[in-house]
Formats: structure tokens, sequence, C-alpha cells
């Protein structure tokens, strides 16, 4: 039996501005009207197995809604810290220890890869399997087609078998590397998916890194779970334990230093989408070279990239540029720089630019809501809200608000009334009177919130109730 564990660490700021900490490129609809998470838990359920995630305890809704849709029941590891690959492979090995057995087969894969080819992905992993039963580190290395600086590199030694042992793992080389890499011809890209037994990945974290072996053994030994209504399992590492963790990769960690690590080539087409040089490679170009995603238009332009969801953006007379337009950021950079997009946003957050952490809409347990105006002592915000969701029962200490409903119906209670609101209908809500909005029917729910008042930050809220499980620092 094959457990696929997905990866659902890391921010994506290489994806700024469609990417950031609040909202990473792993659950963004990127391809098509689908997220990278989401196609990844397509392609690992035609191995039939149990699929465990493991997610920053910020991104649990996140995870949660794409899971019910795929899966139905999960268990999802909540981190509440970063803590890279080895601390999250590490907790998922231990967890599947307890429910299984040491001879039973787990499968790591980054949640943020695009693999378009499931029965070739399918066909490689089960090619793994015979070498991971034997004891094997199985990792899977994509053959390249030209001498990247974007990704590492695996060296084999060359044999007639399906598969070869690892001889080393090199680190993004430099152009002159990686091109004498290329023409030695014995190297693989290094995906960062591996397969292997229970018993052989823990033995190798404790050979290699016994202390980030022992501080998730105490974070998953202290843990607490939750099982919601749905059957999913949520399990929370002990946040002491976990944060004294070291953080480090599975890579530098564990895979550099052990000796019995096979690799298996995959011919199918793979990208991380690392950037947005990649992200552009995935959109046929036209016959100047230029792609477009969305109300994009290139005149008079060639090999240009546009990224536009939101309204027309028009390229006159460029050339070789990546146009990323969102409806509170833009972005416009040489295609040449595009692995330099994460050293802007720390740059942003020096700044304390909001739009460098956080979209202009939010996404919450029960919808969503964007902020589409504000000004001195008012916000105007677009609320919706799931069918059959509610928000939690709350009161603000320096903010009225004004409800107007425009699609749907809306059960509201203000005080000790409860009443419900139709399209064109509105509500006054107090300073300071308890309330709580909820659809109680089967389409969704939208309306316009008028915020007025000294002070309007999320965190005016002291929540009384919740169904949710969420601490009443969190907003709505």
């Amino acid at each position: 039996m094959i457990t696929s564990v997905i990866l659902c660490g890391g921010s994506g700021t290489r994806l700024w501005p469609v990417s950031r900490k609040s909202f990473p490129k792993q659950f963004v609809p990127l391809v098509g009207d689908k997220s990278l998470f989401q196609l990844t838990l397509e392609r690992v359920a035609e191995l039939k197995g149990e699929v465990i995630a493991v997610a920053a305890e910020d991104h649990r809704f996140l995870v949660s809604n794409v899971m019910q849709t795929a899966l139905g029941m999960s268990r999802v590891v909540l981190e509440p810290v970063a803590r890279n690959t080895a601390a999250a492979m590490a907790c998922a090995a231990i967890l599947a220890r307890e429910a299984g057995s040491n001879e039973d087969l787990l499968l790591f894969c980054p949640a943020d890869h695009h693999i378009p080819d499931t029965d070739a992905f399918t066909e490689t992993v089960q090619q793994g399997i015979p070498i991971a039963d034997s004891g094997a580190i199985v990792t899977f290395g994509i053959v390249p087609n030209m001498p990247s600086t974007a990704y590492g590199y695996i060296e084999y030694e060359a044999t007639e078998k399906l598969h070869s042992q690892v001889t080393r793992f090199i680190e993004k080389p430099n152009l002159k590397e990686a091109q004498s890499l290329i023409l030695k011809g014995n190297v693989l890209w290094n995906a960062g998916i591996f397969l292997a037994r229970i018993d052989t990945i823990i033995n190798a974290i404790e050979r290699h890194a016994p202390d980030i072996l022992q501080a998730c053994q105490a974070a998953i030994r202290l843990s607490n779970s939750e099982t919601t209504t749905s059957g999913e399992v949520f399990i929370r590492p002990e946040a002491g334990a976990f944060a004294a963790c070291r953080s480090q990769s599975i890579d530098y960690a564990v895979m550099e230093f052990h000796d019995n690590i096979a690799v298996v080539p995959f011919k199918g087409q793979w990208s991380d989408v690392g950037s947005w040089g990649a992200i552009a490679d995935l959109t046929p170009p036209d016959a100047q070279g230029n792609r477009i995603d969305g109300q994009g238009l290139a005149y008079q332009s060639a090999n240009t990239y546009i990224y536009a969801r939101h309204r027309p953006v028009v390229a006159l007379g460029i050339e070789n540029l990546l146009i990323i337009d969102t409806v509170d950021a833009v972005l416009i950079a040489h295609r040449d720089n595009s692995e330099q997009v994460r050293d802007v946003v720390e740059k942003l957050e020096d700044g304390r630019f909001s739009q460098a952490a956080t979209h202009r809409k939010v996404n919450r347990p029960w919808g969503w809501y964007d902020s589409i105006d504000a000004g001195e002592r008012f916000q105007v915000k677009r609320i919706g809200v799931k069918p059959g969701a509610s928000l939690s029962l709350q009161k603000h200490h320096h903010r009225a608000e004004h409800w107007i409903v425009v699609k749907g119906t809306a059960e509201v209670t203000r005080g000790h009334e409860r009443f419900l609101l139709s399209e064109n209908q509105s509500t006054y809500i107090p300073i300071g009177e308890v309330h709580r909005l909820k659809n109680p029917g089967k389409v969704d729910l939208e309306m316009i919130e008028v915020q007025s008042g000294g002070y309007l930050g999320e965190d005016d809220i002291v929540r009384l109730e919740d169904g949710y499980g969420r601490v009443n620092s969190d907003a709505r």
C-alpha cells in the first residue's frame, strides 16, 4: 500500500503578486480553474492509497476545501510554524507508522508541481515500488531538456536498468556548471519526489538528523487531533516541541549523506512552476512568441507574457517582458529576472506594503471578502458566504456596519432578533451589538458591507461563538 504525503508548505513568493503568503501558489487556480494542489491530489488518487497533507495552520481551510472536493476523508498535519521538508516528512512518517506497518510505502510529493501526464507519473512510481520495497529511498528525476540554473541536479551511475544508484545531489548550478552537467549525460533534475518504506525514511532521518526526528516525535506524541463532521482529521503537533525543531530541507538533512538512494527517470512533462517564466511556458505562444492568459493584448511586441484576468492589459512595442496584473498590484519584469521576484517581495515587506503578503480578496472558511474601497472612517467590502455557512457570533468595539444583500438570502442575528433579508434589502448593526451572518439557502449569498467608525482593522472583534475552531484573534 502506498500512502501519498502531500507537502503543502512554501509561500511561492517568486510568483508574486498572484501568489502571496496568505494564499500561496499551490492553492491558486493557475492551470485552468484548478490549483496545483488539487491537480496533485487528483494525480496521486490513481495510486488508490491514503493521503496525508502537511500544511501550515494558517492554510487549514484552503487545504480542507480542496481535500473535501477531491477525496472526502483525509488527514492533515497542521504545522504551527514552518520547519521545511525534513520535519514535515518526519511527522508524516511517524503518523503513518502509528496507523500501519513499517513496510508500507510513503510517496512524498510537493503540492506545487505541474505534471499533466498522470498515466506516465503513475507508471514511473510503480517502477519504483520494488526498489523501495528492498529498502532503498527512491527519488524520481526529470530528464532535462536544457542546462537550467533553476533546478538542483541528481548525478547517477549509468546502468542498463530502469533505475540507477544516486552518486550525489548538486544544488542549483550557475549556467557554465549546468552546461557541463548536461554534457556529461548522467544527470537528472531533482523534482523532490521520494518513495520509501516507513522504516527506511524514519531510520534515515534518525541516522543523519536525529535531532529533527526527536523533536518531531515529541511534537506528535503531544499533539491533539480534531475530527470534523465531514470526516477530516486535523492533527496539530505540539507547538513548543515543533518550534524547537531545526528547519532544514530533506535534501540537506538526509539525502546528501544517505548511501542507498536510487533514481528512476521521469520522461513526461514536468514543471515546478517556480517562476513566472515557468508559468508562461505553460501557455501556447502566438507567431511572435507572445503568450496571453486572460484579457491581454500584445501589439508590435514579441516574446512577452501577459497575465490579465481582471481587466484589459496592453503591451505595445516591447520584448521579453512578463506582465502580471492583479486587482491591487502589478509586476513588470524582464524574463531573465523572473527568479529575482522573491527579492522584490522582501523589499515590499521591508516597506510594510500589505500587498507583499495578503490579497485584497481574502478567503475564509465560510467564504470570502473583498475590500473594494476605503477612506477616512469608512470601508466597503463585498462578502460572499457559501450555502449553509455562517460567520462567527461577534461584536465590534469601534465600528458599525450596514449590510445590503445583492444575491441570495441572509439570515441575520442582531442582538435578540433573528430575521431574513432578501436581495435589495438591508440592515444596520450598531457599534457593540452582537451579530451573526448566515446563508440558510442553497445558492451563494453575496452582500455589500459598509463599515464606519474610528478603527476598521480586522482585529476589532470579540468572537462569542464560532463553528470553525478559530481563536478570538482571528478576523471574522
